[in-house]
């Protein structure tokens, strides 16, 4: 499925409309949260929060912290 979508700005901010079709296909409704993470491929990825994902993302933002701190270290291991 490929659906164009525009930027609209609702008050100071800038927001996408998700057509019915799309909320369809992630199975949201409004009120939902959705997750936006980076994908593999240098895109972006939209998922909707489900159970246990506030887990997972506390858990990559103490891991992506770990990264940063030890980076250097951690390109030294990779050699």
């Amino acid at each position: 499925m490929v659906i164009e979508l525009k930027l609209r700005k609702i008050g100071n901010s800038v927001g996408v409309v998700l057509p019915k079709e799309a909320l369809a296909k992630l199975n949201v409704v409004e009120g939902d949260s959705l997750c936006l993470t980076d994908a593999a491929d240098g895109g972006v990825r939209l998922t909707p929060v489900n159970e246990g994902s506030e887990e997972f993302a506390e858990q990559m933002n103490v891991a992506e912290d770990v990264i940063r701190r030890y980076r250097n270290t951690l390109r030294e291991l990779a050699k």
